[in-house]
């Protein structure tokens, strides 16, 4: 996907980082060594091959000089700190970290290295799979997604803090942002601002059910988890990790909006999640529309020329207004 946030460097720079991640001896010589991954939205990454045959892949963040959201401030850290959490205290499969650097000396932003993982992605073939093979994918997805909730913060917010102990104020500061870079850049989103805020308000007492903060991934869809012969092999991408409420987590997204984000039946049944009650149907719907803002949102930020994906962003938000109450007269 094409983004303004990706951070392409040249061939030299590229080399440069790998002598300092793997050692000179390691270098790849010649040409043919480096190609860009080009599914992800945000930051560049590349597969390497270094002199010795082993594959890695190289993430780097995105330029100083590129707005990016609010919420997006600071990604390669808390993608490090929730590869830390995760495999410290749980047995899903995710990507070693070879070499991490942030100090900004060969490039201007974040970088690391991690192990290529040979496999598919699940949200490329899956539409394609047998219907069996793709329900027990997405009931392995939210076995994998349960554990990592499993992991308990200190409070809710960001990995690195400063956290709160009420998850209604963080999550109403966390839509907040959101609108505050909307109306930062202007972006139109078919409703008043305020009328969105309006419905958080009315709706933000079923945010005080959830008490516990727990590790979120947010991101978990089906690109950005890795399958090979019948089962996971890595989940990628954990940018976007946060200490909140575990029905925020892209999965349950299907519960609400299946039309526009696919049935969660199967992701439901490996989660071992029982059917929503009211309450958390209400805090769903809050969560879709925090998610369908950003994807209206992002698309200013992204530097994108065709407008389809704003477009489509901004059907889904009148949908889940309706769903919260608020229909255009």
């Amino acid at each position: 996907m094409e983004s303004i946030t990706k951070n392409r460097q040249s061939p030299e720079v590229l080399r440069a980082i790998v002598e300092r991640a793997y050692g000179r001896d390691r270098a790849p010589v010649g040409d043919g060594w480096v190609s860009e991954l080009g599914h992800g939205w945000f930051n560049v990454a590349y597969r390497i091959r270094l002199r010795d045959g082993y594959e890695a892949v190289l993430k780097i963040a995105p330029p100083p000089g590129v707005e990016v959201m609010t919420y997006e401030r600071g990604a390669m850290g808390t993608e490090l700190a929730a590869l830390d959490l995760i495999g410290t205290h749980t047995s899903v499969p995710i990507p070693r970290v070879d070499f991490a650097d942030r100090s900004h000396e060969l490039c201007d932003a974040d970088w690391f290295f991690m192990p290529f993982v040979d496999g598919d992605n699940l949200g490329m073939v899956g539409p394609n799979l047998p219907a069996r093979e793709w329900a027990a994918y997405r009931e392995q997805v939210g076995a994998a997604n349960r554990q990592i909730n499993s992991v308990r913060g200190a409070a809710f917010g960001p990995l690195a803090g400063p956290g709160d102990t009420s998850w209604r104020r963080v999550f109403t500061d966390i839509v907040e942002d959101v609108l505050g870079d909307g109306e930062r850049r202007g972006v139109r989103l078919g409703w008043p601002y305020d009328t969105v805020r309006e419905v958080l308000v009315e709706h933000a007492a079923s945010l005080d059910e959830v008490r516990e903060p727990r590790l979120v991934e947010w991101d978990l869809w089906d690109s950005n988890v890795i399958v090979r012969d019948g089962k996971i092999a890595c989940v990628i991408d954990h940018e976007r990790a946060f200490f909140g409420d575990p029905l925020i987590e892209a999965g349950f997204t299907g519960t609400q909006m299946a039309a526009a984000f696919g049935d969660s039946t199967h992701f439901m049944r490996g989660y071992e999640h029982p059917p929503l009650t009211e309450t958390e149907r209400v805090r769903r719907r809050l969560y879709c529309l925090h998610l369908v803002l950003i994807m209206v949102i992002e698309t200013a930020y992204r530097g994108h020329t065709d407008t389809a994906s704003y477009v489509w962003a901004r059907e889904r938000l009148t949908e889940i207004m309706a769903l919260l109450g608020r229909t255009r007269r």
